[in-house]
């Protein structure tokens, strides 16, 4: 049946008043599903064991609840707390009848120090590794690099470092280690930014050895992906005496032969389109080491960054960008290449972290309070990654990059599709009820997820 013409038109020939009265409305009904994952998690609890030291008056558990929250519903500093307030299922979902303020905020967070930032730490870590043991994976891949946050000039332990984009500012350079499988970040240590990439790494890679080991068993191969800072002696030697694979960049150091190695080889075996390399037993004599390296070739068009390659190898074979590997692990030129590809992976969950997670913004001038921000970003993080896990995330096909194995959304997506979703908080039979538009899709969506945390 055709509609007439008058019937889709509407005239509109004047301003709405705009007009502010309490009601229990939302904008965030989908906080609701959350809730009850994180009660099925026993979460609140959990959060209060780990943050007993920090006294106040509102509960640091909640306070830290609502910092979650603030991540869920896409608010990225403490003063878009204030635009919060009335919301029925933020009150709700941190369990809170009246939200502190900004200055209340960021007063407990400077509470935190080394003491009561551990536990909070070794939380994140408890959780995430649950999640692993339900998922029974036949091996883990761990994604081992550092990523910059820029800060201001006021900002505690913030020095000028290594920062390719912004190299006047100051900043931090936490130290990430991120699970290629699931996307879970299983430990996160921040440090000044004028601090080399590999610094601290033995310590922070042991301490994540042992712990993983002590909750998934110490029969689960352990995989390490790095990039060049860290191939250290020390790292190198602690991975081979814990009986862990690894896959570490090498860099073009003047006082490893790389570059003679490559300028004088002359076959190289094919390994992807554009992609050559060749296998070498590199002996480091300086620290008494034998390693198996793989030195890949990629024909580009553009002329590397590094110019030294044009110059030092055959200049009519046009450009070529080099790397090199170095392995304990069996795999061959073509699949080690792939493996090592997956490492870029964990950018994208880096990007999710600054973008959606507020990993990047700096909440205060007090070290102590930004890295329990970090934290508290990172922990949603996980919190949304095991959500979708327990509520039927679909597996992906087996990979040679060995990364994700399920299909995630985004946090972006996961805002539109669930969290944002304006409803009415009423009260019949005696019942509070959560009253959302009817609309088919959610309704579906909504009905799957309910079904799933029942289960």
């Amino acid at each position: 049946m055709r509609l007439k013409v008058r019937s889709l038109r509407r005239a509109v020939k004047g301003d709405l008043p705009i007009e502010f009265v309490p009601q229990q409305l939302t904008s965030y009904g989908g906080l609701e599903l959350f809730a009850r994952y994180f009660r099925k998690l026993a979460l609140v609890v959990r959060l209060r064991g780990a943050l007993a030291a920090l006294p106040s008056d509102y509960g640091s558990a909640r306070l830290a609840l609502l910092v979650v929250g603030l991540f869920y519903v896409g608010a990225r500093r403490l003063e878009h707390l204030q635009y919060l307030v009335g919301d029925p299922l933020i009150a709700r979902f941190c369990g809170l009848a009246r939200l502190p303020t900004a200055r209340t905020m960021s007063n407990w967070l400077k509470q935190f120090t080394q003491t009561p930032l551990a536990p909070l730490i070794a939380l994140n870590h408890d959780l995430v590794v649950e999640t692993l043991a339900a998922c029974r994976l036949p091996r883990l891949t761990i994604d081992v690099d550092g990523t910059v946050v820029c800060t201001g000039a006021q900002v505690q332990w913030a020095f000028r470092g290594f920062n390719p984009h912004h190299r006047k500012h100051l900043s931090y350079y936490p130290l990430l280690a991120h699970v290629a499988q699931t996307g879970h970040v299983l430990r996160l240590k921040n440090r000044p930014g004028n601090v080399h990439d590999s610094k601290q790494a033995v310590a922070f890679v042991r301490e994540l050895i042992d712990s993983v080991r002590a909750g998934l068993g110490r029969a689960l191969p352990l995989e390490f992906r790095m990039a060049a800072a860290f191939f250290q002696r020390d790292i190198l030697r602690l991975l081979a005496a814990r009986g862990c694979a690894y896959a570490i960049k090498v860099g073009y150091w003047s006082w490893l032969p790389l570059k003679q190695l490559a300028a004088e080889r002359r076959d190289w075996t094919p390994l992807a389109p554009g992609v050559t390399g060749f296998e070498h037993r590199l002996t480091i004599p300086q620290w008494r080491l034998d390693v198996r390296v793989m030195i890949y070739r990629k024909h580009v068009r553009h002329e590397s960054r590094k110019n030294f390659q044009l110059d030092l190898f055959t200049p009519d074979d046009g450009h070529f960008e080099y790397y090199a590997v170095a392995t304990n692990m069996t795999l061959g030129l073509a699949a080690l290449f792939a493996f090592v590809c997956g490492r870029g992976a964990q950018e994208k969950t880096i990007a999710e972290l600054k973008g959606e997670f507020a990993l990047d913004v700096v909440p205060t001038n007090h070290y102590g309070a930004n890295s329990a921000w970090q934290q508290l970003s990172v922990l949603a993080h996980n919190l949304v990654r095991s959500f979708q896990l327990d509520t039927g995330a679909e597996p992906k096909p087996r990979s040679r990059k060995r990364t994700y194995a399920y299909l995630f959304r985004s946090m972006r997506t996961l805002r539109f599709l669930v969290v944002a979703r304006a409803g009415r908080v009423v009260r019949i039979g005696g019942r509070t009820r959560l009253r959302l538009a009817q609309n088919p899709g959610v309704q579906r969506l909504y009905d799957r997820l309910q079904h799933a945390l029942a289960a």
